[in-house]
Formats: C-alpha cells, structure tokens, sequence
C-alpha cells in the first residue's frame, strides 16, 4: 500500500509522525509537513511543505490513502471548496479526484457551522472524517497508549490492520 501523511498547522501534529512512522513500517509512506506544522512540532515537540510538484500531487503517483493528520479547519476549508495552493491541498485534491482514500482528522474545538458544513460536504463525496477521539472502552492508561488507540482507528479505517489498541469486547 502506498500511502501520504499530511500534517498541517493544527495542534496535535505528533500524532502525524507517529501515524507515518507506524505506517512505514511495512508500507511505503510518504510524509509532507507544511510550514504551518513544522512551527506547531517545533512548539509542541521540541522536534516540508516541499513544493506542489512532488510526486505524491500527481494522480499518477498512485497513492492508496491519504491521511491530513491533523487538519486544521484552514486546510479542511481549502480541500472543501477545491483550493489547492500548498502540497497538502493539493494531494487531498488529487485522493478526491482519483477516488482514492482521503481522511482527514480535524483538530478544533469548538466546531463552528461553517467547519461542520466543510465536513458534510466532504463527508458526502467519501472523505473519512476522523478527528482525534478517545474512547475509554480499550482503557488506555498513559498518553501513548491514547495516541495508540487514536492512530489504531486511523490505520482501521485505511483497511490497514494494526494492533495498537484493544478492541471492543476484547479481553
């Protein structure tokens, strides 16, 4: 499976690197960090929006799923109404047009209307909305193990099968 993380400027972008780390592992992952998210990893994690021409921006490229992980409500704006002026708009275009997998994980709170409008409308042409969610039923006990369970339901989403997080009505 060929697969492209997109991390944009939202808060939460360590859960990108760690979706592209788990998916390298035995996939070929492509990762693009806009400038916006290099500022929010530098912020956030003490841790390349490259150029619109790079491969994963051309359908032929033959990308399976792409993941913006996060989105911020800027870039679910652009990829709503077809505004493709960075790499990661571009690459969320291109999954769209080619009917390719496209999730998104929008990171805000509260959502404002025009934010849920963004998402029903890309919700109905097949974009997996997917914002970063707990859910206390795989008990997680520290913070990696809620990224886990987070990256897990991505991965579950992709039709990428993973073992990051227990299961409901698992023992």
């Amino acid at each position: 499976m060929k697969a492209v993380v997109c991390i944009s400027g939202a808060s939460g972008a360590k859960l990108g690197i760690r979706l592209y780390e788990e998916l390298k592992k035995e996939h070929e992952a492509f990762l693009v960090i806009s400038d916006a998210a290099k500022k929010v990893l530098l912020s956030e994690e003490g841790y390349d929006n490259t150029g619109i021409e790079a491969p994963p921006s051309s359908g032929s490229f033959g990308t399976d799923i792409t993941f913006v992980t996060p989105c911020s409500m800027n870039t679910l704006a652009k990829i709503a109404h077809g505004i493709a002026d960075n790499l990661t708009t571009r690459v969320a275009a291109v999954a769209i047009k080619e009917r390719k997998k496209l999730l998104l994980a929008p990171r805000e709170m509260p959502l404002s209307s025009i934010a849920l409008e963004n998402m029903l409308k890309l919700s109905q042409i097949g974009v997996i909305i997917a914002p970063p969610m707990l859910a206390y039923y795989s008990e997680q006990q520290s913070l990696e193990e809620m990224e886990n369970f987070i990256i897990g339901r991505w991965l579950d989403l992709a039709g990428i099968k993973n073992s990051l997080y227990k299961r409901w009505g698992d023992e």
